[in-house]
């Protein structure tokens, strides 16, 4: 690809400002929304994910790799709350389904097998950094101080991606379908919690 394809590519991600008076507070509080229930989804598949493999006989590896990823989306996460509370946004209504299908999903993947749960966190984090990238471009410029925080934070999903590949995601059973379909519905919790 040109520069100039990246460019146009990159803005097609990048929803456009609505006119009217009110719509980039608006917007505002869409992303802030969305970004408190991705990082309240993590935290949750994280939790489930440790609980499953924890104590379990050698995997006491991922057991602290789960431990230490769960802190990082925490930390996200009341960040997120507090942006929340000063923007006077509501978080997503969808919060109880978003808590029980996160729970279920980091279960499911740590009791398919270790690999499963590194191809789950492969996927969401896909997803995610690519949408952290997304709104760093659409609030550079205005708000700069919450686009180094999603830099930072973008920078630590990455990590957790890498970090997935390096220890099998892509070896899980029917990887292929798997991250289709955690990626799939990654996208539709973003474009649901925006809204409701």
């Amino acid at each position: 690809m040109t520069e100039a394809s990246d460019t146009v590519a990159a803005a097609r991600r990048i929803p456009l400002p609505r006119p009217g008076v009110g719509q980039t507070r608006a917007r505002m509080a869409e992303m802030l929304r969305v970004d408190h229930a991705g990082e309240f989804a993590a935290v949750h598949i994280y939790r489930a994910q440790r609980a499953v493999l924890e104590g379990r006989k050698g995997k006491a590896a991922i057991a602290a790799d789960l431990t230490e990823m769960e802190g990082h989306e925490a930390v996200h996460l009341a960040r997120f709350e507090a942006l929340l509370t000063e923007n006077r946004v509501r978080p997503t209504a969808m919060i109880p389904l978003w808590k029980l299908a996160a729970t279920a999903l980091g279960a499911g993947t740590a009791l398919i097998s270790e690999k499963a749960a590194h191809a789950c966190t492969e996927a969401v984090e896909s997803v995610i950094e690519q949408h952290y990238a997304d709104q760093i471009e659409e609030v550079r410029d205005r708000a700069p101080e919450l686009a180094a925080e999603l830099t930072r934070f973008r920078e630590e999903e990455l990590a957790h991606h890498d970090h997935a590949i390096a220890h099998g995601s892509r070896e899980a059973p029917g990887y292929r379908l798997l991250s289709s379909v955690i990626k799939v519905g990654c996208k539709a919790a973003i474009k649901i919690s925006e809204r409701i």
